[in-house]
């Protein structure tokens, strides 16, 4: 019987039930990717991270509960927050080595900074019978729709893109990996904010999103002629993070806090 360790990090809040949740399992080495996804299936987050220790600072890897993932910003502040709080890491800075190359994670008196890849867009397709798509799967149409690693789309309001009832099914049908929704906000001390929907990785609405701000800070920054910016996600449970636009990286910056520690309980038959 092989005892796996859990913790569950709420990540982007410095509240319990705030942010978004995520698992981190610190491995002695590697499972089988088939068991490390059907533990995330059966977590049921957005994401879980699996985190070894390598040579020169650690493997990390993330999956949503129906796939892997090549970026995945809370789980790795979580995962940073969890070896840093929980594991006794010692100094100010982790390198994780991962799927988008090697991410770095340091101390700040503001939380954890994430120096991760920027994340460009380009112009899509806005003729008539694609924005109409857009409308009939998000109840709103957009001014301006962008394409790269998720669907990128700007309303002309945060009150919209707070108040959008999506068509999941439709959404679904969509280009890319995910869908975006910004807005510039319209909150003091809140320059703008997001919803991010992924139904095609098992992930309905997630709560606050890093690897799309990778996204959104080069977008905003170039419209609204400033690097760095205060986001909000305004999903349920809300999340807030300080972002800056360094030409091929983006910096996040966020807190994260512990709600649950566990274990798995994994008969043999089961690793193999």
């Amino acid at each position: 019987m092989l005892m796996l360790p859990m913790i569950q990090v709420d990540a982007f809040t410095a509240q319990p039930f705030r942010g978004n949740p995520a698992a981190v399992c610190v491995l002695d080495q590697w499972l089988d990717a088939a068991l490390m996804q059907a533990i995330a299936m059966e977590n049921n987050l957005s994401e879980t991270a699996f985190c070894v220790a390598e040579e020169g600072g650690f493997g990390l890897r993330w999956f949503t509960p129906n796939a892997e993932v090549d970026l995945c910003g809370h789980a790795t502040l979580a995962t940073a927050h969890v070896l840093f709080t929980h594991h006794g890491v010692s100094g100010n800075e982790l390198v994780f080595n991962s799927r988008s190359g090697p991410l770095r994670v340091t101390r700040h008196v503001d939380g954890l900074r994430l120096d991760f890849p920027a994340l460009l867009s380009a112009p899509a397709e806005s003729e008539p019978i694609q924005m109409r798509a857009w409308h009939q799967a998000l109840g709103v149409t957009p001014l301006d729709v962008c394409s790269g690693q998720d669907s990128l789309l700007l309303f002309e309001d945060a009150a919209a893109v707070r108040e959008m009832e999506p068509d999941m099914a439709a959404l679904q049908a969509m280009p890319g990996r995910g869908v975006i929704v910004t807005a510039e906000s319209d909150q003091p001390g809140v320059d703008i904010i997001s919803r991010c929907f992924y139904p095609k990785l098992g992930v309905p609405e997630d709560p606050v999103t890093g690897s799309a701000h990778c996204q959104l800070m080069p977008y905003w920054a170039k419209r609204l002629g400033r690097d760095t910016l205060i986001a909000y996600q305004a999903s349920a449970r809300g999340g807030q993070m300080h972002c800056q636009w360094r030409g091929d990286r983006v910096i996040i910056t966020g807190q994260a806090v512990t709600v649950m520690e566990g274990q798995w309980r994994l008969p043999d038959w089961v690793t193999g």
